[in-house]
């Protein structure tokens, strides 16, 4: 599948991981539009406060965005994607499931990506909490290490130039199964915060 020019991001979910992703699209110069489930006048003066390009729209409009960002609780995910438009999207989930019992030998992103298909999804931006995420990535002389993994070379490939973009060193794991094997609550990278020194 051809890549497409990623111009835009929504984020579906406008909590404190949606708001660190909206400024790190921000950051990179992508539009941005943020939403949730009460509606875009509950968001009016955050999109405001999250800066220049940040917009607060329906979830259908954060869903229309080139490159949408799954910004809600791990319980939520099932409704929040329900019934959007998939086709063409490429899906960030940053989602963690914290009872990886439940995913019967699956990664969670494995499930998400059944449940957007035919969305191109990559894993990124869950190992390490809102706050981490949202702060400057470069620290001590370095960038901060973005994992991330997915199943489609265009679609890692325009992730991870979003990522770079805003800053970040971006690190490849692989698949899916193999990078979110890695990535997901309790796996070796989960909860760190690495910093790439040149």
């Amino acid at each position: 599948m051809q890549a497409v020019n990623v111009n835009s991001v929504g984020t579906i979910g406008a909590g404190r991981i949606g708001q660190a992703m909206a400024r790190i699209a921000s950051r990179a110069g992508r539009q941005v539009v943020i939403s949730n489930s009460q509606g875009p006048q509950s968001l009016t003066s955050l999109a405001q406060d999250l800066g220049e390009g940040v917009s607060a729209g329906t979830v259908e409009d954060a869903a229309a965005a080139d490159i949408v960002v799954l910004a809600v609780m791990w319980p939520d995910v099932p409704r929040a994607v329900d019934g959007l438009a998939w086709e063409g999207r490429i899906l960030i989930d940053p989602t963690n499931d914290f009872d990886p019992g439940d995913l019967k030998g699956r990664t969670s992103s494995e499930v998400v990506a059944d449940l957007v298909a035919p969305a191109r999804v990559v894993k990124a931006a869950n190992t390490f909490g809102a706050t981490v995420l949202g702060s400057d990535p470069h620290q001590a002389g370095g960038q901060r290490v973005m994992f991330l993994s997915g199943d489609d070379p265009d679609a890692k490939s325009e992730v991870g130039r979003l990522f770079e973009e805003a800053g970040f060193f971006v690190v490849d794991l692989g698949g899916l199964r193999q990078g979110g094997e890695m990535q997901q609550v309790g796996a070796p990278l989960a909860g760190h915060n690495l910093i790439n020194l040149p």
